[in-house]
This record gives structure tokens, sequence and C-alpha cells, in this order.
């Protein structure tokens, strides 16, 4: 794989060259904030230093460039990123307004900010709490843009940088800053501010290079050479080294096209090649005689119908690749959620052995702070917030194992005795974020006591998956309805997959499990999912039912070969 990824890093420039990419001539001017660590900052020497600076050196050294690393204001930056002083941004969040103005790469860490306030200042959840008090804010910043959209711009405080925003609030400047907590902690801890988090995680924004629109050729060398950090491990190196268990990488399915970098690089030859191709391809056809033009018309046909397929499968490609990488992802979030797992009990322990000293205070002094909010409230919230915390972990140490399950390969599948409705449960926990997003009203009835069918798990858990994704696709709005439930009927296992969604034309109902056929394809769908559902349903020995109006709905119907149980 690692020699793979350095054979394609050789070959891109030729590809962009062949396409008319420029060639740049000088060094790269990268730019970043002077005041956010540890992502970016200005040492104790005024030198770069910080997880974005070392990830800029990585892909400059692996991809042959020569770079120069300017850190400033983030406004100045920001403007002199769209007047073509800088070449890019080595570290920008995501958002659609800026999606407009610049191009990223794909993102190499997600950010998370906070809401922070002096000790003593009532607490707030959400940013929608905010409206009316004056606030601090990093001019320019994500943040900026988020609350401006919301009409806080003339009670915004801003500043130069998510340090000055503290520094301000800390000197009695606005009621709140609303900056990224790992930058906010840092600033915090190394200062002495006397300020709190009191709410967190209340926007989460990817985080990656940015470039001009119109600069293709660097943004796909800043994706190279982000991906060959990420698969020869260097880039985990530096991540370790500045960010840690600090800011764990979330997992979810929006999270894990993070690594569509590892795709996009064969992508572009794939592409390239075809072009190259179907010119040589071209150049033949036109040294034909006219005796030939019948040959030449076919050949041509099934030239496009090639090209058209190729596209396909480099999709499915990466939707392949993208499971591969479940299992390391899980391993790295097996591993800070064991230490939840296993300090969580010993944390409810130590709230309950302090609690007879905290009620005698209480009934002594009256009520008092704890943890920036009053006792008489987290007196009854601790210990139900304890317990959803270390039910919380459990669950994502099942989601996990789960995802392990699903994406674990085999070459060839065993069938084995399964239990039907387990194998449903596990599927349904695989999509549970979807379920929630797409609808209010989600219902599923296990029959309990179904026999066994012979199969292979991971398989029929891909079929679920698939069936339960398009039916939560298939959703206006979420007050519509999905229907999962299991039963036998006349010797066969039978799931059925309900959905009130937009439903699906008749002549469109024959073609729902044919290859690459799909009406999702400007949202990215690949027309692959049914038929390789299809597939291995057949290879089960089972059945794949569709019954579907426009504007009704739509019910599937899986049926599996119930095992005979042995004569006793």
């Amino acid at each position: 794989m690692h020699r793979l990824v350095l054979a394609l890093a050789l070959l891109l420039p030729a590809v962009a060259a062949a396409a008319g990419g420029p060639v740049r001539r000088g060094p790269v001017v990268v730019g970043g904030n002077r005041d956010y660590p540890p992502y970016e900052f200005l040492d104790a020497a005024g030198k770069p230093a910080g997880y974005n600076v070392d990830l800029t050196l990585a892909i400059a050294e692996v991809m042959g460039m020569e770079v120069e690393i300017r850190l400033g204001s983030w406004a100045e930056l920001r403007g002199a990123l769209q007047e073509g002083r800088v070449d890019a941004l080595q570290g920008m969040s995501h958002s659609e307004e800026r999606s407009g103005q610049v191009a990223f790469a794909p993102p190499h860490a997600i950010v998370n900010h906070a809401i922070f306030a002096r000790r003593g200042t009532p607490p707030v959840a959400t940013l929608e709490a905010l409206r009316g008090q004056k606030v601090v804010v990093h001019r320019a910043g994500i943040m900026d843009d988020q609350l401006s959209r919301m009409g806080y711009g003339d009670d915004l405080l801003r500043t130069q940088s998510p340090g000055d925003a503290l520094r301000r609030l800390a000197a009695g400047e606005g009621s709140y800053a609303v900056v990224a907590l790992l930058p906010g902690t840092t600033v915090i801890r190394e200062e002495k501010l006397d300020l709190v988090p009191v709410a967190r995680d209340v926007a989460s924004h990817r985080y990656g290079f940015a470039v001009r629109r119109d600069d293709a050729v660097l943004l796909s060398r800043l994706t190279e050479g982000l991906a060959i950090l990420k698969a020869t491990g260097r880039y985990d190196d530096i991540y370790q080294k500045w960010l840690g268990v600090l800011e764990p990488r979330p997992v979810s399915w929006s999270t894990f096209l993070k690594y569509g970098a590892v795709i996009f690089v064969p992508l572009l030859v794939v592409l390239g090649g075809t072009v190259l191709w179907s010119r040589s391809l071209q150049r033949e056809v036109a040294q034909r005689t006219a005796s030939l033009a019948r040959e030449v018309a076919e050949r041509q046909r099934a030239v496009e119908e090639l090209r058209l397929n190729q596209a396909q499968l480099v999709q499915a490609d990466k939707m392949a690749a993208l499971g591969v990488l479940v299992s390391g992802v899980a391993h790295e979030i097996n591993n800070p959620n064991g230490f939840i797992l296993l300090n969580m009990p010993v944390l409810k322990d130590v709230y309950l052995d302090a609690l007879e000293h905290l009620e005698e205070r209480y009934r002594e002094k009256g009520d008092f702070m704890l943890g920036g909010l009053r006792y008489s409230e987290m007196r009854r919230e601790i210990p139900a917030m304890l317990d959803e915390m270390l039910e919380g972990a459990r669950r994502i140490k099942r989601i996990v194992e789960d995802l392990k399950d699903f994406a674990r390969p085999e070459d060839a599948p065993r069938h084995e005795p399964l239990d039907f409705d387990a194998v449903v449960q596990a599927a349904l926990r695989l999509v549970d974020n979807s379920i929630k997003k797409a609808t209010r009203h989600f219902s599923c009835a296990c029959d309990g006591r179904l026999p066994r069918v012979r199969g292979n798990a991971q398989r029929i858990e891909q079929v679920i998956v698939n069936l339960v994704i398009n039916a939560c696709q298939a959703l206006p709005d979420p007050s519509r309805a999905i229907r999962v439930a299991t039963r036998t009927e006349g010797g066969k296992v039978i799931l059925e997959v309900a959905d009130e969604g937009v439903g699906i034309p008749p002549e469109n109902l024959p073609r729902l499990t044919d290859p690459f056929f799909t009406t999702k394809r400007d949202s990215g769908g690949t027309g692959l999912g049914l038929s390789v559902s299809s597939g291995i349903v057949l290879e089960h020995g089972g059945t794949l039912e569709f019954r579907s109006a426009p504007g009704a709905g739509t019910t599937v119907r899986l049926a599996l070969p119930a095992m005979q149980e042995a004569a006793t």
C-alpha cells in the first residue's frame, strides 16, 4: 500500500501537467494564526510551531515542495489568501459560506468550540442562550461568522486571536467568549486566567488546508501529501505529539469521509489514464478507412459505456476502502473509551464518598457553587449524569464492536447458524445515528422466537444496513415513520422494512437491483447497494421483494430459509 501511494505521488504531477494545470515556481507561502495553540503559534523564539506547522513541513518534505510559513493575525491572513499574498492557509474551519470563497483539502482534524466565562457567571448551555449578552469572539473566525449569521453582530466584541478574546474576558470585557476549546483551555492554563468553560462542544467544524478556488494543482498536492502521511503512519505521530487524547477524533459516517484522501489519488490517476487512453483510441479510429465506419461507431459506443462503468467502479472502490479503515478507527476509539469505562465507576464512588461532606456544608452554610453550577442543582444531576456517561461509553463500545465485525473482511465467508433477530439488532445499532436524524418515529418489532438461519452474519448485516439507510433517505421530513419487523412464514424467516417516504415510480421497480441503477446520483448514490444486497440474498437462498407507489412509501421484504430443527 505504501509503495502504491508513493508511486502515485510521482505520477500525479505528470497527469496535472497533461491536464493543463499550472506549474508553480518558488516557495509555497502558507499562512496561519500566530495565537492558536497547540494548532499553530509563535514559540518563545518567535518561530512558527504547532500541529499545523509540523503537518505542513511533513507534507512539503514528502511532496518535494519548498514552503514558507507565515503566522500573523487570522483576519489579515484570511484576506491575504484572497488577495494572492499567501498561497494556502494550513488550518481553516469548513462552512458552506467559506466553500464559496476558497477550496478545502480533506480535513485533517475536527475543532470543537466552547463558551467560556469568568467564575461565578451564570452558566449557559447553547449559543442561542447568548442572545442579548456581550460576547467576545476571534475576528473573522468561524464563530464570528456563525454568530453574525445568527444576528449577534451588534453584541460581538471582536479580537485579533482566541487568546486575546480570553484575556479581554478575564479583564472584565463582555460576559462570555466563544472560542475553540483546545486553544482556549491551553491559553487559560498557560496564562493562569480565572476562566472556565461553561458549555463544551457547542459547535464542531472540520478543519484543514484551504487554497484559492482556482489553485487546483496546489490543492491536489496538499491532499496527496496528507494521504501519504496517513498511509505511512507519520500523520498519527504528529497528531499524538500535539493533540493526543485532548481532541479525540469522532466516529461517525460523516467523519469517515476525511479518509477520502486515500482514494483521491487513485481516482485522479484512473481518470487521467482514461482521458489519455480515450485520446489514443480516437487517433486510431481517425486512421480507419471508410469501409470500417460501422466498426468505428460500435467501438466508440463501447468506449463510452466502459468510461461510465469505470467511474462507477472507482466510487465502489472508495466505499470498500472506507470499510477497511473502520477497524483502525475503532481501535483509536476503543483506547480512550476504555479509560472512560474504567474510571467512571471510580468517579461515582468518589462522589458518593464525598456526598456526606457536601451535604453537611450545604446544611451549615447554604447553597454554594460546584464546577460553575449551584450545588442544589448538581446534587440531583450528578448521579444521573455519571450513570448516563457510563451507559454512553458502554454503547460506544457495543457500536465499535459491531463496526469491527461489519468491516472485517473474509476471503471465503463462512455460513453458520445465526440468531436472525440478533443480526438485525446489530445492524440497527450501526445506523442508529442515521435513523435518529431521519425520523422521530422509528419502531422495531423483533419476533424473539425465530428459528435459526444459516448464513454469514457480516453479509446479512450489510443487506439490512443498506435497506434501512435507503428507508432513511426516502423520508422527506422527520415526521414520517420507519418500521422494522421480523416474523416466520411458511418455513422462512421474514424481515420487513417499511417507510413512509416518497415512494418509487412503477417503471423503476423492476430495475432496483440492476448494477449502477440509482435515482440518487446527484447526492452521491452509486447504484450498487441494492445490487450487492440482492446478490448476497441469492447466495443465502433467499428473496428480496419491493412494494411501493409514489407518495405512499416503500416496503422491502427479505426472506431467508429457516434451518430445520433436529428431531429429539
